[in-house]
């Protein structure tokens, strides 16, 4: 369909949405609109009725969880308000929609003890196992997103200051450090391992086996890979590391604000779900502290 095509093209080209987070857009407008098809009702012409009936098949027959739901029509939105600024439409109707409460789910997060185990696997004497390992350390030394850290070229890492420019979402640049563990990590991959891997000469700091840039989901396969190799028997991706960085610099006793800042949040809001995480912090160090805590 032409308007979801344009409205795609205009996610990946004009907003520089990711190529997942464009393919995730397309999967929840491809079922909204099977679902009309079916019904026989056409997307231009949609009432409030037709969506009440939409978010019952999605929550009675389909099973959808709620935070899913809410994901789609979200998504849904984006691409009414698309339709109503192209003046293809006149008027959103899913601007007054609102989608199912959500289960307050906390983020995720590693040990200290658990990143231990992890850093462990790689085997470092092989250019794939030096660049494993120095994805493991960069993504908890910055907490950079996943598709940040495929970006990251060589030239956007100052050495000398251990930081990395970082381009995030809405093409918003912003600076990370890292620190002396990934500096070493950093240092080994680029004098050995990437030398060996970068057949066509490429810019980008992460390659895979053949040379080419490493992508997202090849990333995921190798966290996948690592923690097979492990005791732990929690799922891995690179967003819980991202959460593992947050929830450690709170614990540790950093602000919110600066843990905003290096995150790339655009508002505090996102990044005060790790203030609950660190609460078991607060309390350790609260009985340790308060004299009146225990008798």
């Amino acid at each position: 369909m032409k308007d979801v095509k344009d409205f795609l093209d205009y996610l990946k080209y004009q907003k520089t949405y990711s190529d997942y987070t464009v393919t995730s857009y397309n999967n929840d407008l491809e079922e909204y609109l099977n679902y009309l098809n079916k019904e026989g009702l056409n997307y231009k012409d949609i009432k409030y009725s037709d969506i009440r009936f939409f978010l019952m098949y999605l929550k009675e027959e389909k099973k959808i969880k709620s935070s899913s739901i809410s994901r789609k029509l979200s998504a849904i939105r984006v691409f009414y308000n698309y339709l109503v600024n192209k003046e293809i439409i006149d008027n959103n109707p899913f601007t007054l929609v609102n989608g199912p409460k959500k289960e307050k789910k906390l983020p995720r997060y590693f040990e200290y003890n658990e990143l231990e185990e992890l850093f462990d696997v790689p085997d470092t004497s092989t250019p794939l196992g030096q660049r494993d390992y120095l994805i493991l350390e960069m993504l908890y030394a910055t907490g950079v997103r996943v598709g940040e850290l495929v970006s990251i070229k060589v030239n956007d890492i100052n050495k000398y200051d251990k930081t990395i420019k970082i381009l995030g979402k809405g093409n918003k640049e912003r600076f990370v450090a890292y620190g002396e563990y990934a500096s070493d990590a950093l240092d080994k991959y680029l004098k050995d391992g990437r030398c060996k891997l970068n057949k066509n000469s490429s810019d980008y700091l992460f390659l895979n086996h053949v040379g080419g840039v490493l992508t997202e989901r090849g990333v995921r396969y190798i966290l996948s890979n690592i923690i097979k190799e492990t005791s732990l028997t929690k799922n891995i991706s690179p967003h819980m590391i991202r959460h593992s960085f947050a929830t450690h610099l709170l614990n540790e006793g950093c602000d919110l604000i600066t843990v905003q800042q290096l995150l790339g949040h655009s508002s505090i809001s996102a990044t005060q779900v790790y203030t609950h995480v660190s609460t078991d912090r607060l309390k350790e160090v609260y009985f340790k502290s308060f004299p009146r805590a225990k008798r």
